[in-house]
Parts: structure tokens; C-alpha cells; sequence
């Protein structure tokens, strides 16, 4: 706060893949926003949709009995892309939700299955599961659980990619554990890809221990990484998928957890047998559905999940040269529309300020980035981004760089 107090930068439009703020500069959205404009900024059919579902019934709860349209075929919509069958979704706000109401249900299914132990969720080492209790406990990010205490005692952390300590651990907490959570590929830790044979590895472990296993795709889900949803890109057969951003694009706040057929049974199969007592006020708020159904419309219409995979090398192209500049380590691409550049360690560990003040350098060259744990740059453009815009982010990356550099030469 005391850092950005007086310094705010005020966004009044947004078209394709790029934004203005209120001063009339424009800037080329390298980051989506969070992650989130899959189909770019300033697509009228959404706020249209929205405009005609408010006019009809803009809000209004789904709890005990109640539905509304919008909420109940966005349910069809998503089940039907999601992958594995019979899938029931629950909607929230946003990912954060989503993290929370999966923890609360991994629980509860095994207490509704007789094993009321089994309540440990485990994470791994740079993880990012939203900002609610679960998700800061969950946090593998440090300074995302500094100063708060303990919020949810029952979480354990791993190393991001390494089976054999996920093995251990199941091994010496059996009986414990209650699911495994994980993004396909790690986002704002850095934008960190699985090894070969991680995920395999790590749904033997979960299967072996019968720990159920939770897909994070706030990030990767809606075709991030060039498929609907990153579990299928690197072959993962979750028990749930908690999901949001790309699912209406930002343009209303929504989240979901896509669940199993295995994981609905207890509830569904007899009245009575097992209760989830969960809710949120604004669970399948029919505006934000309305969103999301005119969003999946769009990126369906335009064949923008097909674009993302067509555009990865493109990308990975572009971004490779920035290996070559003083202070980049390493750069990170190749799956789908996203990419981190490392910047090195060392000049990082002499210079606390290094990656802000390369961000801030990109911001002034027309390009939004993010620093990312601390020690990367944020790419994850809209999927309508060109081939051109994409030259001009990393123009401006290599500039923001080289200016940084002198003073670690």
C-alpha cells in the first residue's frame, strides 16, 4: 500500500488486446488482466447478454430448491467440455471459492464415507490457490501466509516437482490425507511446467493411497494451454477441477468446481445420506452465467481454443531471443499462451526492487507485465493477441531489461 498509495494507474477502456488508461497512453495487455480476458477486452456480445439478463432477473440465489436459466445450461455448457463424464458443477465468485468449497468437500466426502480423519489437503512448494482461509494456507508462495497465523491447521506442503516427497509423505500420514491439490502448470509461482511424468506419477500416488486428487485450473482452464482445460493437454484424470477467469473472460466475477461422478455419489444418491451445507450468496448469479455462456459462445465461435495451440510457438519464438539479455536466466514457454522470463538469482538476491522496476519499464514502453513470486515476468496474453502485439511485448521486455542492466553489469 505505501508503495502504490500515489502512484495508481487508472484503466477507461479496453479493446482486443490492448487497454488505455485515463491519461489517453495505451498499452498492449501482455497478463489479461489476472489471467482472465481470454477473448480481449470490449466484447459487446457479453455485455449485451448480461444487459438482457439483468432486465429479466439480474440476481437472485440458488440455494435448497432454487435455480435460474442462465446458471442451470452454463452447468450443461461446462460438464459437457469437462473431462470425464457426469459432471456436476458448483458455482462461486471466483477461484478463491472455488479452492475453498473443493477443500470442504474433499473433506466431507470422506466423512460421509466413514473416514472422518482423512482431512489433510496438501499443496506444493510455489503454489497459488487464491487469497480465502484455504487458499492462504494453502500458499506456496511464502509471503502470500506471512503475518496471517494458522488459518487451516490440516494442510501439508511438498516440493512442486517431486513425486518420490509426495510418496513419502502419503506414506507417513496414511489414513490423513484427504486430497491433493495441484495446477497443471504452476501460474503465479513463476509459471513453472511438470516434468515428464510428474502427473502420471502423482495420480499413481493419489490411486495407490486413495487421496483424492484436485485440478487447479483457475489459471490453465477455457484454453490457457490450448485445449479446454489443461488436464487434458498433460493427460490428468482429476476428481474435481476448480475453475474461474477464463470462464466469462472476467467480465463478471464467476468460479466453479467441476466434480466427479465418484465424488457426487454420497450426496446424490439417497435423501438424506450425506449433506454439504455450502453455499455462497451469489452461487450461479444468472448475470454472471448469462456471461459466461456469451464468453464460451465466443471463444466456440471463433475457434479461440484452437488459436491458443496455433499461437504457442508463436510465442515461444518470440520469447526465446530474451535468454540472450543480461539479467533473464531462463524463459519459460511451449505450452499454450503462457510464459515466464526468469531474471537471474543473483542480481535478484543484490536487488530486492529488480523485477518491479523492469515491470515498471515495460509499463512505460505501452506493454502490462507482472512480477511473478518475485522473480519472473508475466505473460499470458489475451488469446485475439497478434503475432504483431506479441513482437511489440517482447520489444518492450528486451528494453526494460537492457535499461535495468547497467547498473549490474
Amino acid at each position: 500500500m505505501a508503495a502504490v498509495k500515489d502512484d495508481e494507474i487508472v484503466m477507461v477502456k479496453g479493446r482486443g488486446a490492448r487497454v488505455w488508461d485515463a491519461d489517453g497512453r495505451e498499452y498492449v495487455d501482455a497478463r489479461a488482466g489476472l489471467w482472465y480476458a481470454a477473448v480481449g477486452h470490449g466484447r459487446a456480445e457479453i455485455a449485451d447478454a448480461v444487459a438482457a439478463q439483468m432486465r429479466e432477473l439480474a440476481a437472485f440465489d440458488t440455494f435448497d430448491r432454487l435455480a435460474n436459466r442462465p446458471a442451470l445450461e452454463l452447468a450443461e455448457r461446462v460438464s459437457a467440455l469437462a473431462p470425464f463424464p457426469g459432471a456436476a458443477v458448483f458455482f462461486g465468485s471466483g477461484g478463491s471459492d472455488a479452492v475453498d468449497t473443493a477443500a470442504k468437500l474433499a473433506r466431507r466426502y470422506w466423512y460421509a464415507l466413514g473416514q472422518p480423519d482423512k482431512r489433510l489437503i496438501v499443496h506444493r512448494q510455489h503454489s497459488y490457490h487464491g487469497m480465502n482461509a484455504y487458499g492462504t494456507s494453502l500458499a506456496g508462495i511464502a509471503t502470500n501466509r506471512e503475518g496471517f497465523g494458522t488459518l487451516i491447521a490440516d494442510v501439508a506442503s511438498v516440493p512442486y516437482d517431486d513425486p518420490a516427497a509426495l510418496g513419502a509423505l502419503f506414506e507417513e500420514r496414511a489414513g490423513e490425507i484427504a486430497a491433493f491439490i495441484g495446477e497443471p502448470v504452476i501460474g503465479a509461482g513463476g509459471i513453472l511446467h511438470p516434468s515428464e511424468g510428474y502427473w502420471a506419477a502423482v495420480q499413481e500416488l493419489c490411486r495407490k493411497h486413495d487421496v483424492l486428487l484436485i485440478a487447479d485450473e483457475v489459471v490453465t482452464g477455457f484454453g490457457r494451454l490450448g485445449r479446454w482445460f489443461g488436464c487434458q493437454r498433460l493427460g490428468i484424470d482429476p476428481d474435481m477441477i476448480t475453475c474461474a477467469k477464463a470462464i466469462t473472460s472476467g467480465y463478471l466475477p464467476l468460479g466453479a468446481v467441476i466434480i466427479s461422478a465418484r465424488i457426487q455419489e454420497p450426496f446424490w444418491s439417497e435423501p438424506g445420506r450425506a449433506i454439504f451445507r455450502h453455499g455462497f450468496t451469489y452461487s450461479g448469479h444468472p448475470a454472471a452465467c448469462a456471461a459466461g455462456l456469451a464468453n464460451l459462445d465466443l471463444i466456440e465461435r471463433e475457434e479461440l481454443v484452437d488459436r491458443v495451440a496455433e499461437m504457442e510457438s508463436v510465442l515461444a519464438r518470440a520469447v526465446e531471443p530474451l535468454t540472450d539479455l543480461p539479467l533473464v536466466s531462463e524463459v519459460r514457454a511451449g505450452v499454450g499462451l503462457l510464459a515466464a522470463v526468469e531474471i537471474d538469482p543473483a542480481a535478484r538476491a543484490a536487488d530486492p526492487g529488480l523485477v518491479e522496476r523492469i515491470v515498471t519499464g515495460c509499463r512505460r514502453g505501452g506493454v502490462l507485465t507482472r512480477g511473478l513470486a518475485g522473480r519472473a515476468l508475466q505473460l499470458s496474453p489475451p488469446y485475439v493477441i497478434s503475432e504483431d502485439e506479441i513482437g511489440t511485448v517482447v520489444e518492450a521486455i528486451a528494453a526494460a531489461v537492457e535499461q535495468a542492466a547497467p547498473a549490474h553489469a
